[in-house]
């Protein structure tokens, strides 16, 4: 019963840590779109997406990433069997993916913080693509979890489909970023 209650917390902190990884780099691309903008109103937004980043990744973001965190280490400790499963290991490969994500959106926030309101150096593009990279990280871990031991079973077949699935998306988000400067 403990067990199954840190999973369903481990869950539910899962979902709001991804909501604010989510949201907090799509507020760098709105960051970035100001660029255009005129001084008065770049500088208006400017400094509200600064506050808005640095709120999220304090009081959403983080606190959320955390209670993810402990949730997965106390159920390893109640299921040392997890560490002998190879579809663990590579869960557990995909999430020190999301750490150096994580640590790049932490990098990004206090860029954002010290920029006072001038550019963001990153291009727009880039900023789009990166937005996506929690959406990628997501699909894997989740894949991982529900498939267990297919995942290594089927390995082939997944990274195919992994691969297929990331050219969409960077495709969308091209075609998408195109679109908007065509407007």
């Amino acid at each position: 019963m403990l067990y199954t209650i840190i999973k369903a917390l481990h869950i539910i902190f899962m979902v709001s840590y991804f909501a604010g990884i989510f949201y907090l780099v799509r507020i760098f691309v709105y960051y970035k779109d100001t660029d255009e903008f005129a001084e008065e109103k770049k500088k208006i937004l400017r400094e509200q997406y600064t506050f808005m980043a640095r709120r999220l990744w304090n009081i959403i973001t983080v606190p959320a990433g955390i209670i993810m965190a402990v949730c997965g280490i106390i159920m390893i400790f109640l299921n040392l069997g997890l560490m002998k499963t190879p579809w663990f290991h590579l869960k557990l490969t995909f999430l020190i993916g999301l750490a150096i994500y994580h640590y790049w959106c932490w990098k990004k926030v206090l860029q954002l913080k010290e920029l006072n309101g001038n550019t963001l150096e990153t291009a727009n593009i880039k900023l789009r693509q990166a937005n996506e990279i929690a959406t990628f990280i997501l699909f894997l871990v989740v894949f991982t979890v529900i498939l267990k031991s297919m995942v290594i079973e089927y390995w082939w077949q997944l990274i195919t489909g992994f691969f297929v699935l990331v050219f969409l998306i960077m495709m969308t988000v091209k075609l998408v970023n195109k679109n908007k400067k065509k407007l």
